[in-house]
């Protein structure tokens, strides 16, 4: 293993082996519905460290206070009052509608504290504190307007907020489209005193927010360079074009009383120039809002990493964003951050080398912004193969050891495993080599890591047998369509160019997106599975000459980032993807692979084996009711997207279409699905409130665009 790869540059213990577990004792009335529930702490001894227990305070007391439920991002719950007996019974509770809230994309999800519910809506980001027994709207509060905010790439993908408490009063964190942080009163919604900074503009507040751009810019060597040329600091407008763009996706976390803040920078293929704002990691003092520190993700001169940055492209190359939601173990004071790529997805001709630290999870010491390890999952990538989905930690047992270990997901479907303290991999990783890239100017890395285990969560590659076989006749016409693209029959094929020596259209990359954001990984504790939510999507990329599609008169992409006053940067690319310009439909509208099209994995992290898989859903009805198929025997070929997943102790749930499911989470087995009153997305979690659990679902249709759903028995 190469340095850098993953550096063991300091070691955490393990940290005691005492915790606390909450046992919920459930008891029902003969013909009744009324249950009686009690909380029963037990100080049990036991041989793993008491982080397994201090995170999950949260879910065993009832509560969600991460996105994820507790700061391990396992979205589970021990909540049991909904089983397999009565899960069908499950009604709606209440319904809170984000009909009032401008359009978005659908991608918020709630927290639960002390009988609020907590959420984002709209593109404006508006949050939302709701009643958790009634879904009665108790405040909101929403941004003042700027350019910032309207320039935003990320607007309608906020995914919520965070929960903190400062000298024991509970704080709502939101960072917003504009990238400004906001500190609000958990009961009123008002900002709080004598916190942050005074941001000069109309409608800001005087205390409770931070300009968080100011801190990203400060000491950044081509910001720097523009003041030194007299440019001067706009809060309203926000960084010049030319120099880049930064927003937010995600919230920050809470941990040890420090609020880490991650970033976004707009979507990597969508990028037409070299330049852009580095996706620093930011950490402030949750008490008084004051910095505390900057983690450089891209490694200036004398910093760890820097040489893997060639031609002095750390200079002038930006991105390696974390758009998504962040984990942490708060024993071990270690946040873990999974990264994007550095500027374009898809070609880097232009930032020879592996470009530290993009497409890496990084372990930070929260009170310090420190590197403690790191590990790069995809070096030099030019696939789009950003981890897309929090690190996961739990807690497992291999070869007899006990270990606190982390799970990383990238959007090409390889899980990577490592001991959460020291960053050693789980099981041994290989570098293979991969194939070299056709475009000019293009140096791919000539070898990728692979675990040995686990095994991927689905083909990676287009490996021929997995071409549609419905019939003989449909695989001939697949076949025949596949003639004209390089299908990439191996992990890694690189894309293609237009006016290629091979004569072909374009690459088909897969996978693309499998999992991703929206469909996180959950884990269950008491058993070491994790549950992985994939799709067997393949994306058809061909790769132009920039100066095609970068055209400020008439921009080609539909992106929010591509009018002629806010394209970002100044350097054409030699070479951008038009990833929208060739089609990858197969014979008569069908997919081009064999099913299952989507699928739950539950991988067994005690042995890194797959314990079992289902196809997730049911066939869509396209595929049902196709001319070409009838009197074929279609079985399940899973419902083509994402599942949301969300375990407690005693089932494992996902939505799909307008159900949502009840598995058993430790075969697989369907035991039941409820109807919704619209197609359930993102948003899955579960709280206890007044002795009752409910289980809230996102959910989004014309009729009921970006709303909740609360479900409980009756």
């Amino acid at each position: 293993m190469d340095r850098y790869t993953c550096l063991f540059s300091k070691g955490c213990p393990m940290q005691g082996a005492t915790g606390y577990h909450s046992l919920y004792l459930s008891f029902r009335w003969p013909g009744s519905a009324l249950y009686l529930i009690a909380t029963v702490s037990l100080l049990i001894a036991t041989a793993l460290p008491s982080s397994a227990q201090q995170p999950g305070r949260s879910t065993l007391e009832g509560e969600w206070h991460y996105l994820g439920g507790d700061a391990y991002h396992q979205r589970y719950s021990p909540l049991d009052q909904i089983d397999a007996g009565n899960f069908e019974d499950l009604e709606v509770a209440w319904t809170w509608l984000g009909t009032n809230f401008d359009p978005t994309t659908p991608r918020g999800k709630p927290i639960f504290v002390d009988g609020v519910v907590y959420t984002v809506v709209g593109n404006r980001r508006t949050v939302a504190a709701i009643d958790g027994g009634t879904g009665e709207t108790l405040w909101t509060f929403r941004e003042p307007q700027t350019v910032r905010w309207e320039r935003s790439t990320r607007r309608g993908h906020g995914k919520g907020v965070a929960y903190g408490e400062v000298d024991g009063r509970g704080v709502i964190f939101v960072s917003t489209p504009a990238f400004f942080l906001h500190a609000l009163d958990a009961k009123t919604g008002r900002h709080l005193t004598n916190w942050g900074e005074a941001v000069p503009l109309d409608g800001f507040p005087d205390t409770g927010v931070i300009d968080l751009l100011a801190d990203v810019l400060d000491g950044w060597g081509r910001w720097e360079d523009f003041v030194a040329d007299g440019g001067t600091y706009d809060p309203y407008r926000g960084a010049p074009a030319a120099l880049g763009h930064i927003t937010s996706s995600s919230p920050p976390i809470v941990v040890n009383g420090v609020i880490v803040v991650g970033n976004s920078a707009e979507s990597g293929n969508e990028q037409l120039r070299m330049e852009n704002i580095p996706g620093d990691i930011l950490g402030y003092d949750a008490r008084t809002g004051e910095h505390l520190w900057k983690f450089h993700v891209i490694p200036r001169p004398g910093e760890f990493g820097h040489e893997t940055w060639e031609n002095d492209a750390w200079s002038y190359t930006g991105d390696v964003s974390s758009w998504a939601p962040m984990s942490a173990d708060p024993d071990l004071g270690l946040v873990y951050i999974g990264t994007n790529p550095p500027t374009n997805d898809f070609w880097g001709g232009f930032r020879p080398g592996d470009g530290l630290f993009g497409n890496s999870v990084i372990a930070l010491d929260v009170e310090t912004g420190e590197r403690v390890w790191h590990f790069q999952m995809v070096r030099h990538d030019i696939w789009d193969y950003d981890t897309s989905v929090p690190p996961l930690l739990i807690d497992v047992t291999v070869n007899g050891e006990d270990v606190p270990a982390v799970v990383a997901n990238g959007k090409h479907g390889i899980t990577f495993a490592f001991n959460r303290a020291t960053g050693e991999p789980l099981w041994p990783i290989e570098y293979r080599p991969v194939p070299a890239s056709p475009v000019p100017g293009e140096r791919a890395s000539p070898v990728q890591p692979f675990p040995t285990l686990p095994e991927p969560v689905g083909f990676i590659g287009f490996p021929e047998e997995e071409v549609i076989d419905y019939t003989p006749e449909l695989r001939q016409e697949a076949l025949e369509i596949l003639e004209a693209f390089d299908w990439g029959r191996e992990p890694y094929t690189p894309l293609i160019h237009e006016g290629n020596d091979f004569g072909l259209r374009a690459t088909i990359n897969c996978p693309s997106g499998s999992p991703n954001t929206g469909a996180e990984p959950s884990a269950d504790p008491e058993t070491g599975l994790v549950y992985i939510s994939m799709t067997r999507n393949c994306r058809c990329p061909q790769i132009l000459p920039g100066v095609e599609l970068d055209d400020p008169d008439d921009p080609i992409f539909v992106g929010t980032n591509t009018t002629p006053e806010y394209i970002t940067g100044e350097t054409t690319l030699d070479w951008v993807a038009g990833v929208g310009n060739v089609g990858c439909a197969g014979p008569q509208g069908l997919p081009l692979w064999r099913p299952p099209y989507s699928r739950i994995v539950a991988v067994d992290m005690n042995t890194g084996e797959h314990a079992w898989w289902v196809p997730n859903g049911d066939t869509p009805e396209r595929i049902r009711n196709h001319p070409a198929l009838r009197g074929v025997d279609l079985s399940n070929t899973g419902a083509g997207s994402l599942a949301p997943t969300l375990v407690t102790r005693t089932l494992l749930f996902h939505t799909g279409a307008p159900y949502l499911y009840a598995l058993d989470k430790r075969t697989g087995e369907r035991l039941g699905r409820v109807e919704l009153p619209s197609i359930g997305s993102y948003g899955l979690m579960t709280y206890l409130h007044e002795g009752r659990q409910y289980i809230v679902v996102q959910v989004n249709s014309a009729d009921l665009p970006n709303s909740l759903v609360a479900l409980r028995l009756p």
